[in-house]
């Protein structure tokens, strides 16, 4: 246990993907999608393959009987990235990001529908809750048919699509870790992004300036060094404590989407946004109450010998999907 380690790399990891965001909402439409996607994959690597390899565990990532499950993961990647840079290139990045938030709640849904876990009231009071931040998020889209423009109705969609595909990533992870390694889902995912995006090259990818292929370039390395350094930080500190600081997101895309755009959010996403991400947070609690409740209920468990007030709330939990 290392807190402050934890979770200085945990809101450093969410200060490079808001970064990495904010390069690509500069970009825009100036360069094609599926460029950009390529771009994020490619540059990725390089902080990826450095540090797998000073862990020793690039050889892992070359074992593996289980590609098919790994192609599904990637396809939700994939579907997932083009949807991230395709909203940024059409909304302001508070919205963008605010939206994503519902991810947790979706994955919810999912583990009851996929996982056929028990999902009781509490987190699916939690999912209502959320969903409607959500709504109060979207009202002022709405409320002014006239301001609305067919490309912010195509951004609103593919925000939406992506957190989406963030909760099917998730579950697909939970049955993946179960005999695969950190390696191996990193980097097939990233070149499973690499190959989808390239089929999109015939459709007109162009030559970037100096400047565009300096912010692709920080587009996959902002990408690759939030990813590592998110997964890095839950070596200090166990994940129901670190999720809450996903939702410093929002502070960053504040920050940046003013300072680079002079993108103010509305109220009703700032107050959308403290809803949805209070949603996440309750259910993150939830999942580690729970957790700590099946330890000590399992015969055996060295928690399960320990009165209520013994167990330390900070105690790593891992929990095994069926």
């Amino acid at each position: 246990m290392n807190i402050f380690k934890a979770v200085s790399l945990k809101i450093a990891s969410t200060m490079a993907f808001a970064i990495m965001g904010a390069q690509g909402r500069y970009l825009g439409t100036a360069i094609p999608l599926g460029e950009i996607v390529f771009c994020r994959g490619l540059f990725a690597l390089i902080p990826i393959l450095l540090f797998f390899g000073w862990r020793g565990q690039l050889g892992d990532a070359a074992r593996t009987t289980r590609f098919s499950a790994h192609l599904v993961r990637g396809s939700f990647s994939v579907i997932g990235t083009f949807c991230t840079f395709g909203a940024l290139a059409r909304l302001p990045i508070a919205d963008v990001t605010a939206i994503a938030f519902i991810a947790p709640l979706i994955t919810v849904v999912f583990a009851a529908i996929f996982l056929k876990e028990k999902v009781y009231v509490y987190r699916w009071s939690a999912v209502v809750v959320g969903f409607s931040g959500v709504i109060l998020m979207l009202s002022p889209y709405f409320q002014n048919h006239a301001a609305i423009t067919g490309s912010m109705m195509v951004g609103l969609g593919l925000a939406l699509l992506n957190a989406f595909t963030s909760g099917g990533a998730t579950i697909q992870i939970r049955r993946l870790t179960a005999t695969e390694s950190s390696s191996a889902i990193v980097i097939i995912m990233t070149l499973i992004v690499m190959a989808a995006s390239l089929l999109t090259a015939p459709f007109g990818w162009v030559w970037p300036s100096h400047f565009e292929l300096a912010l692709l370039v920080g587009i996959g390395v902002c990408g690759g060094l939030g990813q590592m350094l998110f997964t890095e930080s839950y070596r200090y500190a166990p994940a129901s404590f670190l999720a809450p600081f996903d939702y410093t997101a929002m502070l960053w895309a504040f920050l940046l989407g003013y300072w680079m755009f002079g993108e103010v959010p509305t109220t009703y996403v700032v107050f959308g946004a403290v809803i949805v991400a209070g949603a996440g947070i309750f259910v993150i609690l939830r999942e580690r109450y729970l957790g700590l409740k099946r330890l000590r209920d399992t015969p055996m468990s060295p928690i399960s010998t320990m009165a209520d007030d013994e167990v330390d709330p900070d105690a790593p939990v891992t929990l095994r999907v069926k």
